[in-house]
């Protein structure tokens, strides 16, 4: 199983709704291991993110107004890693790590700012 990162919104009821992904965007957010070997791995922890290490116990909403704020965590992430990487590695190696994780990362931020542009929040399961 993969996680997927999603725009949802919310109705005037409180529920949310999952909008499509556009056509040729991924919701790829890493493998369902990654909740606790990367996103709530002690390095991610240790950078200081607070959104992602959620994901180790729970799927992530993240609601409107806080997207903004995510945006950054997700840039904090992407300046570290080689740090992430390193410390969370497959028996591959370093370099594949440091692509799967620029990768995913990709798909969070491109999602984030699509939630953005929408008034939407962005929910990773």
């Amino acid at each position: 199983m993969t996680l997927a990162v999603d725009v949802f919104v919310r109705d005037a009821n409180g529920e949310w709704r999952v909008l499509d992904v556009p056509e040729g965007c991924s919701d790829s957010a890493g493998f369902e291991s990654w909740r606790r070997t990367v996103w709530g791995s002690e390095a991610v922890r240790s950078l200081g993110a607070r959104h992602l290490p959620v994901l180790a116990e729970d799927n992530l909403f993240v609601e409107a107004g806080e997207v903004p704020g995510f945006l950054r965590e997700v840039a904090l992430l992407r300046a570290n890693l080689e740090l992430i990487a390193a410390t969370t590695e497959r028996p591959r190696g370093i370099a594949e790590r440091r692509h799967q994780l620029d990768s995913r990362l990709r798909n969070i931020e491109a999602t984030a700012l699509r939630a953005l542009e929408s008034g939407g929040g962005v929910l990773i399961w």
